[in-house]
């Protein structure tokens, strides 16, 4: 898959192509039936199958003050792309001129001059070009003028729930971690650097991992059953998630208990990810580190049942 940095570095050549133009957080099941659509239509008519999304998220520029944390970070959702098939991903720098930019601009000089668009496939509240201004129904008038065709997709709802990255991140925020990845189409992941303490402890009974500080989406405190890649192996594992208040003065850390563990080679840079399958309880402060002891003993037998449940199913 090509990616493309600017406008600029898209090759004269490239195209015709089929877009769909969206932040695409999580690149979540309704993201996924999209990209699926361009990529087999593509295919069919010898044209690209190309995704146009944006570097940072329009929302930090436009409300700075939103706080927004993404549940993909750009490496993360690239990679989710290039699962799709796509064969090409434009990541607009996101600034004053293409915020300034209208939506007649947009779609003259990106879909219609650089990606020589014959369908643009977009969701039905899709707004775009400069203070939102533009939606889909512009977007075709547009289309029929420049021509490419519009395709335009109902919500999608899985048992009632709307599948979008603001309900995502809601179920997330609960802990609802299951339901998340149910919409999500794969598991919600955090993909850093070892923190602090890179080395492994297991004067809690298993090996553990410490993510770095990490600046996007985190899930509600607690829990939760998952699985730990380091570079490019994976170990069961058990994450606490949280501030670890039966040490005293909280500090708030992402632990992973390694279940599988072998020794491994760390450095400050080795990519760490942990992906998560099943929330298992809140965080809670023991009166012991014997008692803490004891829980993460039975949090490690619940996590090896899950394991051994879906090894069996």
């Amino acid at each position: 898959m090509h990616v493309f940095h600017k406008l600029e570095d898209v090759p004269p050549g490239f195209g015709p192509a089929l877009v769909s133009i969206g932040n695409f957080d999580g690149v979540h099941r309704a993201h996924s039936y999209v990209l699926k659509e361009i990529v087999e239509r593509a295919r069919q008519q010898g044209a690209k199958a190309m995704a146009v999304t944006f570097e940072p998220h329009p929302v930090r520029i436009l409300r700075p003050d939103s706080g927004l944390k993404l549940i993909t970070p750009t490496p993360e959702k690239l990679r989710l792309l290039e699962a799709s098939g796509l064969d090409g991903v434009l990541l607009l720098p996101f600034g004053r001129d293409l915020s300034l930019m209208t939506p007649r601009q947009f779609a003259e000089e990106i879909l219609q001059k650089q990606l020589h668009a014959r369908e643009v496939h977009e969701g039905y509240n899709f707004h775009f070009g400069h203070k939102a201004e533009g939606n889909v129904e512009t977007l075709a008038d547009f289309g029929r003028e420049m021509g490419f065709e519009v395709k335009v997709y109902p919500e999608m709802k899985l048992r009632g729930e709307p599948v979008s990255s603001s309900h995502v991140r809601k179920l997330l925020s609960e802990g609802r971690i299951s339901r998340a990845r149910h919409l999500l189409g794969h598991p919600f992941s955090m993909l850093s650097t070892p923190g602090r303490g890179r080395g492994y402890g297991s004067k809690y009974t298993v090996p553990t991992i410490n993510l770095s500080r990490y600046e996007e989406f985190v899930p509600r405190d607690g829990v939760y059953v998952t699985r730990t890649r380091v570079r490019d192996e994976c170990f069961d594992s058990v994450t606490n998630v949280g501030g670890r208040p039966t040490f005293g003065a909280e500090s708030f850390a992402v632990e992973s208990h390694l279940l599988n563990f072998h020794p491994i080679e760390l450095t400050p840079e080795t990519e760490v990810e942990i992906y998560f399958l099943q929330r298992l309880r809140d965080e809670i402060k023991f009166p012991s580190v014997d008692a803490l002891r004891e829980q993460i003993a039975r949090d490690v037998r619940k996590a090896r049942r899950y394991f051994h449940l879906l090894k069996t199913a």
